[in-house]
C-alpha cells in the first residue's frame, strides 16, 4: 500500500470526513421532515429493522456511546415513538421497542433513505456498489480485529 504523510490522503480520515459529510446531509433532512437527530434516528433505524433492544444493544448496534443512546431513547419515549417494556430475560434492564406511531415514522422515512442512497450512487455501477458495499464490511470486521496492542512500538520511533 502506497504511504504518505499527508492527513488528506490517510484512508480512516478520509472515510471519517465522508462519513460525516453524508450524515449530516442526511440528518438536515430527518430534523427538517421529522424533528430527529442523527442519534435518534440511528436508535429507531435498529428497532424498526430488528426490534425491542436493551439501551446497551442499541449502543453495541450503532457503535454510539451510552450518553448519546440514552438521551436518543429518552427523546423518542417522550415523544411517544418507543417505549420500555421490562425484558424478561433480565430483569435488571428494559426492552425499548417502537410504538405504532414509531412504527409508521420508520415506514415514512425509510423510503426517503433509500431514495436518498439511490440518489448518493447514482454514478455508480451496480458493480461498484456491490464492491463498495463489501470492502466497508471488510473494513468493519477489522476494526473488530485490530488490537491496539499489537502495534509494534519500535516502528514508529516510540522508545
Amino acid at each position: 500500500m502506497k504511504q504518505s504523510n499527508r492527513l488528506s490522503e490517510f484512508l480512516p480520515y478520509r472515510l471519517s470526513v465522508t462519513s460525516n459529510a453524508v450524515s449530516q446531509r442526511i440528518a438536515q433532512e430527518y430534523r427538517n421532515r421529522w424533528g430527529l437527530s442523527v442519534p435518534e434516528w440511528r436508535v429507531m433505524a435498529v428497532l424498526g429493522d430488528s426490534g425491542p433492544h436493551t439501551q446497551r444493544e442499541l449502543t453495541t448496534m450503532t457503535i454510539m456511546d451510552k450518553v448519546a443512546v440514552n438521551r436518543a431513547c429518552k427523546v423518542l419515549e417522550d415523544r411517544g415513538l418507543a417505549v420500555r417494556k421490562p425484558n424478561a430475560q433480565d430483569g435488571r434492564s428494559h426492552l425499548l421497542q417502537l410504538t405504532a406511531a414509531g412504527q409508521a415514522m420508520h415506514g415514512q422515512i425509510m423510503p426517503l433513505a433509500l431514495e436518498m442512497e439511490r440518489r448518493l450512487f447514482a454514478t455508480f455501477t451496480d458493480d461498484e456498489i456491490e464492491t463498495f458495499r463489501s470492502l466497508l464490511g471488510r473494513v468493519r470486521d477489522e476494526v473488530d480485529d485490530l488490537d491496539a496492542d499489537d502495534l509494534d512500538s519500535e516502528n514508529f520511533g516510540v522508545a
